[in-house]
């Protein structure tokens, strides 16, 4: 799968760690940055290219990560097309890829350890989008949103 991931450095230490299970995985990833640890940087920088190229469809799925994971999720749900969550538990990261057609998951890199966000990757990255009626309708209303009237 076409992965990207993108960490300020509240983020980067968990992100280095996710890219190279992801590549051992042999998933095919794009690194958006922060590529060296800077602790200055700005989650937007890193995110919102990761999250443009997932709404455009460069990449099936996206891995954003910041010091809390909130304001990575902030910063990707502006892009037209994304649907970001901050992800702590198994089900969530299945169901919000099966209901809501989540295409980014969102970590916090200084309260969650690289174990559970490996494992909550691999739900993430396995799910389908059900397609059912119910959840059809319901991504319409929010596309409606971000097209405006």
């Amino acid at each position: 799968m076409r992965v990207g991931i993108a960490a300020d450095h509240g983020g980067f230490d968990l992100k280095e760690k996710l890219a190279a299970v992801l590549r051992e995985a042999r998933h095919e990833v794009t690194d958006f940055g922060a590529k060296q640890f800077v602790p200055a940087d700005d989650y937007p920088d890193f995110v919102v290219p990761l999250a443009q190229a997932v709404a455009s469809g460069q990449l099936e799925r996206g891995i954003a990560v910041c010091g809390s994971g909130v304001g990575a999720c902030v910063a990707a749900n502006k892009v037209a097309g994304v649907r970001a969550c901050l992800i702590h538990d198994e089900f969530s990261a299945r169901q919000g890829v099966e209901d809501d057609d989540m295409n980014i998951i969102c970590f916090g890199g200084r309260v969650m350890d690289e174990p559970t966000c490996w494992q909550l990757t691999r739900f993430f990255l396995a799910a389908k989008f059900s397609g059912a009626e119910r959840h059809l309708r319901r991504l319409s209303k929010i596309e409606a949103l971000e097209t405006g009237p």
